[in-house]
């Protein structure tokens, strides 16, 4: 992940508009010569309805530096289980007499799963698009989305366990070598390196998310209180991963509304006010034509 592509992310609650936040951001980025992929991580997919243009796991060219397409969960879904297939039956050879194979159709319905998808996701996504300026990834609800960028931290801390167990398992197995056969055993062990390779993998990812110059993490509200609280409690879990909002999206705001509340309660580097509009924000022209109705725009 060595990519410059700078990662947008917008984080809310389920419909205060993190979608829409998401394309006029692209459009708006797009628009002042930046070369954007706008990737829908949310299984909603409402991309493809605000864009009016059908939209698939193949990247689509929108127009001229403006790519888009919708992640299908279940394909990332097959693709982490079959990598999770392989690295078994690679390190544990001695178990592929159990038919592992078989109880995979299980195991995709096991928690957890989606979310490591997503990460799978995420990590080719950036390998694949090394040649755009930002990628802005419109996130999955709440939970999912938490889920998500606390992966790479708590992943690391159970392969931190399994690697000091396998290391202990290791060093009784050199002993009983030594005494069975009077010398060390040389083989390199393909489970240490397993732990190994995939510790480095979640680092660099949760690298990749506290680097603020890498990663703008976007929360979007409206002015309800539900929405406030929900905010409010995405911003406290977000602080357990060492991560911060960026900035602030209040969409669907009306003249007179008081924003000091939100900017007393809330740490954060710019706040966009999106109006609420009459009428429905579907299509590119649509887009563009809100777009040109507000005055300043948030610079990434």
């Amino acid at each position: 992940m060595n990519s410059n592509t700078i990662n947008i992310f917008f984080l809310g609650k389920g419909g205060v508009g993190k979608s829409t936040s998401s394309a006029l951001t692209a459009l708006q980025l797009v628009n002042s010569g930046k070369k954007v992929l706008l990737a829908s991580m949310d299984p909603a997919h409402n991309q493809s309805d605000i864009l009016q243009i059908k939209l698939s796991e193949k990247s689509k060219e929108i127009r001229p530096d403006f790519f888009a397409k919708e992640v299908d969960v279940n394909y990332w879904v097959k693709k982490y289980l079959d990598d999770v297939a392989s690295q078994i039956k690679h390190s544990y050879s001695y178990l592929t007499a159990f038919n592992l194979e078989n109880y995979f159709d299980v195991i995709k319905f096991s928690p957890g799963i989606e979310e490591y998808a997503l990460l799978t996701a995420f990590k080719e996504i950036r390998e694949n698009n090394t040649d755009k300026d930002y990628i802005i990834f419109d996130m999955p609800p709440t939970a999912l989305a938490l889920k998500f960028f606390g992966l790479p931290r708590i992943s690391n801390l159970w392969l931190k366990k399994l690697l000091d167990l396998r290391e202990k398992i290791l060093k009784k197995k050199e002993i009983m070598t030594k005494i069975q056969f009077g010398k060390k055993e040389v083989e390199q062990d393909k489970i240490l390196n397993n732990l190994n390779i995939q510790i480095k993998s979640y680092s660099n990812v949760k690298t990749v998310f506290e680097n603020e110059a890498q990663t703008v993490l976007n929360l979007v509200m409206n002015t309800d209180k539900l929405s406030f609280s929900e905010s409010s409690l995405i911003v406290e879990n977000l602080h357990e991963f060492n991560l911060r909002i960026s900035n602030l999206f209040l969409n669907k705001y009306f003249d007179g509304f008081n924003t000091k509340e939100i900017e007393n309660n809330f740490n954060f580097k710019g706040m966009q006010i999106f109006p609420n509009n009459t009428l429905p924000l579907l299509g590119l022209e649509t887009l563009s034509q809100y777009l040109n109705s507000i005055d300043n725009f948030i610079d990434f």
